[in-house]
């Protein structure tokens, strides 16, 4: 990097404990080399979801891509091959990369951790750089530490291989500025990580993997491509060291899985079914349609038809190309109620075996406690395979109608369904703005994508009349007032608003988190409002 940025990256965030550790000119520099070659493509990207946003919204019909079809019937193309620490995927865990989580996800026994700077992460300030402190230690080899309370925490002999989530294209980290503008948080998450770790991980054996989230084009896994490529030169790494899994987790992408693959084969390590941000995205875009009027988020299982042909279809594509299929999360905490207990693993195990059985080759846990059955389950179909990539599911056909098909699950909501989604959606909405993005609800891990499907059903069955305006106000108020007497120092005010505004609005936000983000966990420099 010869010629310097000097005075065009400025940091804007308050200085915290060993902050210039990850904060050094040299990451800096790089971050900036990053945003000045990528930064305006990103906004006209951003403005090309909301294009296609609108057109079915209009009522364009959604459908496989025709400028795609030359990519899907070329039979030639494979993905690149497993990298180190890649190869056997069966149990993934995901989590904040706090210094508690990462420990214990790296102990778990899982085989890979994904470390999660979008959903299960509040991005204060000191969150996103303590973040990065915590992976630089781990990949050293000195982040033990001991608790007040005396429990210590420190690394085993096997640990998990890391994989990164960076946050979305959408979010902007605004204590960071290039040319004084806020600089996209994908690029600071994954260029700090980058430039820090990159080369330490190639050196320990394995490499700088990551998670790419919210995807909704293959144009936007080009995009991912090309800041892999120069990333990579700019630091002297051979191109396709870096390996990244897309979250198909827009209904967008669902007709795209190919060409996304297409698009990062030669940094490509796979699909993963994120079925939470799935179902978010299906009433982001389609909720004015009452054919897409969704029941209650507990009645919407992965045996709904919809959901069966997204699933099939992304093993399928992944297994045709040569790339590992990934499962969804698996959501449950175990808690100390025996009876409670046994009855959230039969859940877990029931879901492994139909993702394993499908022919996906690993799943995900939000709970160290669930990685021995989602092993056990794996174990049982995979035995000493590393995965099932050989089984290309060439009995799988999806049709965009099968992918669209909701209307076979559409159910009222029951005032049940009401009750716990204006629940998660406030109470989440509470610990995020208090700087915690994993939260453990009523036995659940609920994280940013969760609290999304909640209040945007919220909308929909608003919009469509199928509850009151009155009934989810008296139900919002009444959770306001269980959580102020359950946590006094709750925000009440900041989260009525917050819910007033994603939840009860006549047009529904894209995110709760990008307006929330800007109002409320922003450190503003001084002299600025």
């Amino acid at each position: 990097m010869p010629t310097t940025l000097t005075g065009r990256i400025q940091v804007l965030g308050a200085p915290g404990v060993r902050h210039d550790e990850i904060l050094t000119p040299e990451a800096l520099e790089f971050v900036g080399r990053l945003v000045g070659a990528f930064a305006e493509r990103r906004l006209e990207m951003l403005k090309e979801r909301r294009r296609v946003r609108d057109r079915l919204a209009s009522g364009s019909p959604l459908d496989f891509s025709l400028t795609g079809a030359r990519v899907r019937a070329d039979e030639s193309w494979r993905v690149a091959p497993p990298a180190p620490g890649l190869t056997d995927r069966r149990v993934e865990i995901t989590g904040p990369p706090d210094r508690r989580m990462t420990v214990n996800a790296l102990n778990s026994g899982a085989r890979v951790w994904m470390a999660d700077f979008e959903d299960a992460t509040s991005p204060t300030w000191n969150n996103i750089v303590d973040g990065q402190l915590n992976l630089l230690d781990a990949i050293e080899r000195r982040i033990d530490f001991t608790t007040e309370e005396g429990k210590r925490y420190r690394l085993g002999e096997q640990l998990a291989t890391i994989v990164v989530r960076p946050r979305g294209w959408h979010l902007a980290e605004e204590h960071l500025e290039f040319d004084g503008r806020p600089v996209p948080a994908s690029l600071v998450d994954f260029g700090l990580y980058f430039f820090h770790c990159a080369q330490r991980q190639i050196d320990a054996g394995h490499g700088p993997y990551f998670y790419l989230p919210k995807l909704e084009s293959r144009g936007e896994a080009r995009l991912w491509n090309d800041v892999f490529v120069l990333a990579q030169d700019l630091l002297g790494i051979p191109r396709g060291t870096i390996r990244a899994t897309v979250l198909i987790e827009t209904i967008t992408a669902a007709f795209a899985m190919e060409e996304i693959l297409y698009e990062l084969r030669e940094h490509s390590s796979g699909l993963n079914a994120g079925r939470w941000d799935y179902l978010f995205s299906l009433i982001k875009t389609f909720g004015h349609r009452t054919d897409f009027l969704l029941p209650d988020r507990a009645k919407v299982t992965m045996t709904a038809p919809f959901l069966r042909a997204y699933t099939e279809l992304l093993v399928r594509t992944c297994h045709k190309r040569g790339a590992h299929a990934i499962g969804g999360m698996a959501a449950q905490v175990p808690g100390k109620d025996a009876e409670a207990q046994q009855a959230a693993l039969a859940k877990v195990r029931l879901d492994k075996e139909r993702e394993a059985e499908d022919g996906f080759d690993g799943s995900w846990v939000a709970h160290p406690a669930l990685a021995p059955v989602c092993r056990e389950v794996f174990d049982g179909v995979l035995g000493p395979r590393p995965h099932q990539i050989e089984r290309t599911r060439g009995d799988v056909e999806v049709t965009a109608a099968q992918l669209l098909s909701v209307r076979r699950v559409s159910a009222p909501p029951t005032p049940e369904g009401v009750r716990t989604n204006v629940a998660v959606a406030v109470r989440y909405f509470a610990a995020w703005l208090r700087g915690q993005g994993a939260v453990a609800l009523d036995g659940l891990m609920e994280d940013a994508a969760t609290a999304e499907i909640a209040r945007v059903q919220i909308w929909q069955w608003l919009r469509h009349r199928a509850v009151e305006r009155a009934t989810v106000v008296d139900v919002l108020e009444a959770e306001l007032a269980s959580l102020g007497a359950e946590y006094p120092w709750s925000p009440l005010d900041e989260v009525r608003a917050l819910f007033e505004r994603t939840a009860l609005a006549r047009e529904l936000p894209a995110f709760f988190t990008t307006d929330a983000y800007s109002r409320h966990l922003v450190d503003r420099p001084e002299g600025q409002s």
